[in-house]
């Protein structure tokens, strides 16, 4: 089932306008996001092939199959939320059966966490744009020689190094590990290459040294040390920030490089915009998805805030909706059994 079978079929119960638009704080620049709620034909729902979500391939449209709409409801997660809340100015359609489910069905002290928990991940989306941003990681991918080092009485030197002086290339090296002992090992070296020794390492790819097999009688050249702990977080950080450069928004990385504040602005704004409506949710008792500080929150948007001023400006929205949650009326969570039972009705009024 496609987006265009659920509105050829009659299928749509809701479409909106998501995202900036329906926040306000679109900018000449902001995509159109759609999302909406659907229902699957009688004999598929009752069948095995149950859809609960479709979407284009860049999932700016986003449709939601009924149930699955409510059990996301029922859970208060806040995009779902905000999609039931919709601006009547960002509703495109809104099938009469969608009366069953007001919002005030769902809301509960539970957005504490959800909203609150949702902020906290753009806080860290955030603070992981700061880190790659602050400390880019060079194209050409170290190898395990860039990670071992030479003991040398009580200092250690490179092992790049130490081979350059001597005049050595890794491949006629032969290492034996060392009994225990993590990560040291005897370095021998065959100058005339009769031993066939496997080398230090067996490709720049390898992820560990290679060990040989050493003559009876040879003496050792040297200890070796590979840091196998760092050289697996070197991995791990390399692989992390080219597959981020690969897939990265550039005109919105350009505009973080541009504002020079080496964070993620647009999670900030994100960040501060959840929290502003979990304490909203719990002090007013309702959600407001159009943004009433557009200003404050394109300033944001923009880079004009210090990254710890808006970390400040968090911990304050934390500590007063952790104070509004214990004075909030509404209850600790939806309540699921009239949740259910709405949906029911809605399915019988849809099947007949």
């Amino acid at each position: 089932m496609t987006i265009k079978d659920i509105k050829g079929q009659g299928l749509l119960l809701f479409e909106c306008i998501s995202g900036s638009k329906a926040y306000g704080l679109n900018t000449a620049t902001s995509d159109t996001d759609l999302k909406g709620v659907f229902y699957l034909p009688k004999a598929q729902f009752y069948g095995l092939d149950y859809t609960p979500q479709i979407s284009n391939e860049t999932s700016d449209e986003v449709y939601y199959e009924l149930g699955r709409f409510v059990e996301l409801l029922t859970k208060n997660n806040p995009n779902i939320l905000e999609v039931l809340a919709s601006p009547d100015d960002c509703i495109l359609y809104r099938h009469p059966v969608m009366d069953m489910l007001p919002v005030n069905m769902f809301l509960s002290k539970l957005c504490k966490e959800t909203f609150g928990g949702y902020a906290l991940t753009q806080i860290k989306k955030a603070r992981g744009f700061k880190k790659k941003i602050v400390n880019p990681v060079d194209e050409v991918r170290k190898s395990v020689l860039d990670f071992c080092f030479i003991m040398q009485g009580y200092r250690s030197v490179p092992l790049k190094e130490w081979l350059l002086q001597n005049n050595f290339v890794q491949e006629q090296c032969g290492l034996v590990s060392i009994a225990h002992t993590k990560g040291l090992y005897a370095l021998f070296y065959d100058e005339k290459n009769l031993h066939r020794y496997r080398g230090i390492m067996s490709s720049e790819l390898a992820n560990e040294v290679s060990l040989s097999s050493i003559p009876k009688g040879e003496k050792e050249k040297a200890y070796l040390f590979f840091n196998l702990e760092n050289y697996s977080s070197y991995c791990k950080d390399y692989k992390e920030y080219w597959e981020w450069v690969e897939k990265r928004n550039e005109h919105r990385y350009l505009g973080n490089v541009e504002h020079g504040k080496g964070y993620d602005a647009k999670n900030m704004m994100h960040t501060i915009r959840l929290l502003q409506v979990a304490e909203e949710i719990l002090t007013q008792g309702r959600l407001n998805v159009k943004r009433f500080n557009r200003d404050e929150l394109l300033s944001i948007k923009a880079g004009d805030r210090p990254y710890d001023d808006l970390l400040e400006m968090a911990d304050s929205l934390m500590s007063r909706i952790e104070a509004a949650y214990f004075n909030s009326p509404l209850p600790e969570v939806p309540d699921k059994e009239k949740a259910e039972l709405a949906l029911i009705q809605m399915r019988e009024t849809l099947y007949g």
